[in-house]
């Protein structure tokens, strides 16, 4: 080979390492999101399309929110927060945790009374359906630390049930661990999260009953980008991803109510995060 052509692959090479190595959102960069386990399905698909578009990647830990406020308080390293109760990212924010502005409402949770395919209880009766004596066990998350926990006692209590139940229940460490129990036959039934109910593992393994939202207090939801993120653009890039089209419809498929819907039921949508904001385009992404 000819020192020319050695010296024109040499400069090519050098030219692509450089375009690489100064790209915004090389393969090289990573953010770490702490998120709520209602979302565990969802945002499978939601990082995988954000990861495709950005070139980025995502690492996803699901947990309950009152343990990932804790954690986050502690100095564990995540660049973001999506918590299925509003008031813990507030919290952080007020606390100097979080970075200003960018604390955004993404969605509403809502509950469901649910039983396996081959349960003989008739959930359309609704929560009376727990006071069946063929129940034994009744699986809701934990309410110490899991919003869903204690929207489901909530519930109980105005539907009249709960002194009735409540010797039944068996606590899940969060939300998902609360659906695994009554999914795998550790429990009889179970309160869950909506967005659960109709992920691809449950929805074909049982049947559910809406619950009231007006039964309980309003699951608002909300994610924030941390101080401590070493990659605040990347992260607040995603936040970003959640409000365009694609991933709003998306999270209208697993139940959610979404942000421009909760502004239109909220008699004062400002005191949760702000009013509801349009969809966007991913500055990070390709178009």
């Amino acid at each position: 080979m000819g020192s020319f052509e050695k010296s024109s692959i040499c400069k090519h090479l050098g030219a692509a390492l450089i375009v690489l190595f100064f790209s915004p959102l090389a393969a090289a960069q990573e953010i770490s999101i702490a998120a709520a386990s209602d979302l565990q399905f969802v945002f499978k698909e939601v990082a995988g399309r954000f990861e495709k578009q950005s070139g980025a990647s995502v690492k996803l830990s699901f947990g309950s929110s009152g343990n990932f406020f804790s954690q986050i308080q502690n100095g564990a390293p995540f660049d973001l927060f999506f918590s299925a109760d509003i008031e813990y990212p507030k919290n952080l924010e007020s606390a100097g945790f979080t970075e200003p502005g960018t604390l955004y409402q993404y969605a509403r949770g809502k509950i469901v009374l649910w039983v396996p395919s081959e349960s003989e209880i008739d959930v359309s009766q609704g929560l009376k359906a727990l006071l069946n004596s063929r129940i034994k066990k009744v699986a809701i998350a934990n309410p110490a630390h899991a919003p869903y926990g204690r929207a489901a006692v909530a519930a109980m209590k105005s539907a009249g049930v709960y002194d009735g139940v409540s010797q039944k229940l068996v606590f899940g460490e969060n939300i998902s661990q609360a659906a695994n129990f009554v999914a795998s036959g550790n429990a009889d039934a179970g309160i869950i999260a909506l967005s659960l109910a109709l992920s691809p593992t449950m929805k074909s393994k049982g049947r559910y009953f809406l619950i009231p939202s007006d039964s309980y207090p309003s699951l608002d939801q909300a994610g924030v980008v941390l101080k401590s993120s070493s990659n605040k653009k990347l992260a607040g890039c995603f936040i970003e991803f959640l409000q365009t089209a694609e991933i709003v419809e998306l999270m209208g498929q697993y139940g959610f109510q979404l942000p421009n819907q909760v502004a239109k039921t909220s008699a004062n949508p400002k005191k949760n995060g702000g009013p509801a904001r349009s969809s966007k385009q991913c500055s990070c992404c390709q178009h």
